[in-house]
């Protein structure tokens, strides 16, 4: 993170194995230093929803964490991630400290106050084995996201889900309000034949290089999907939310509208297959003599330099 942010100052303590101890460390540290952000995973995620008072990214946060310790071989001698100011390699999980991260647990989700169910994100890999806490989050606060990956936070976690929401943070910090695109779901998908092992079906792809061109436009501008909203079809709804979720994962939070008026969508930039004469922003046309391919479209914005 340090060599991703040079502007910023990265704050990471090692925590004391001792639950309380953490935890009221934790607090201290927040006291003294007043931080913009707090990211906590796993275990450090179970820790920051205590934090309150501050924006926080929780990742995968390990809310029933003496169950997971019990549950997936943790008893007993285990060594640290990550290499620690002080040196110590290992740390030892016995029934009595198990018992006391259940107490801490309890702590979390108590007298929570209004202001505080927006400043609370709840990031949830889809594959991950060890903890399941998406629903038990999404029962207090509302910003549960799910994203590709596992427990373990890598590069592209970091870089393609955790750093749009941050940015969604800084903004609202920083009051920025960035220029707004639209991407029209028939410009970003395309109906083609997949094999399977059964045979071939019709599905919608989206093409690499739109799925280039939609993460370059997160770094600059805010970016919505639309898609038609057709009456007396539950079943397309549907449809369309599950293939955002699956090809533009958690950028795409709340960031999904249905409408059957373009011209109504209040924004600067409208990338369509078959744009809104009335829609009052500037449209690229995808696929038009002007705007052939996902690559004329970066150029574009390149050339606009987030402008």
């Amino acid at each position: 993170m340090r060599s991703w942010f040079p502007n910023a100052t990265i704050l990471a303590y090692d925590a004391p194995v001792e639950p309380h101890d953490a935890i009221a460390m934790l607090k201290e540290k927040c006291a003294s230093e007043n931080p913009d952000l707090i990211i906590g995973t796993s275990m450090g995620g179970m820790f920051a929803e205590q934090l309150r008072g501050f924006d926080r990214i929780l990742i995968n946060p390990a809310f029933q964490m003496a169950d997971t310790m019990a549950e997936h071989g943790m008893m007993g001698k285990n060594e640290f991630l990550n290499a620690r100011a002080d040196g110590v390699k290992e740390f030892y999980v016995d029934k009595p400290l198990v018992k006391r991260y259940r107490e801490v647990t309890e702590d979390c989700f108590q007298d929570i106050e209004d202001s505080e169910l927006e400043r609370v994100f709840g990031l949830f890999g889809d594959k991950d084995p060890l903890v399941h806490t998406f629903d038990l989050f999404k029962s207090h606060y509302p910003n549960a996201i799910r994203f590709h990956g596992e427990h373990r936070m890598d590069d592209k976690v970091m870089l393609h889900y955790v750093v749009p929401v941050m940015r969604w943070i800084d903004d609202r910090q920083q009051c920025r309000d960035r220029k707004v695109v639209f991407f029209h779901i028939d410009a970003m998908r395309s109906e083609k034949e997949v094999r399977t092992e059964n045979g071939t079906k019709k599905e919608f792809v989206m093409e690499p290089s739109c799925h280039k061109a939609y993460e370059y436009l997160l770094e600059n501008y805010q970016v919505y999907i639309v898609a038609d909203a057709p009456s007396y079809a539950p079943a397309y709804y549907e449809e369309v939310q599950k293939w955002v979720d699956q090809e533009c994962s958690a950028p795409a939070f709340n960031h999904l509208i249905f409408s059957n008026n373009k011209s109504l969508l209040y924004g600067d930039y409208f990338i369509d297959v078959n744009p809104d004469k009335n829609f009052m922003g500037t449209a690229l046309q995808y696929r038009s003599s002007e705007f052939k391919t996902w690559e004329e479209i970066i150029t574009y914005f390149e050339r606009l330099g987030g402008q």
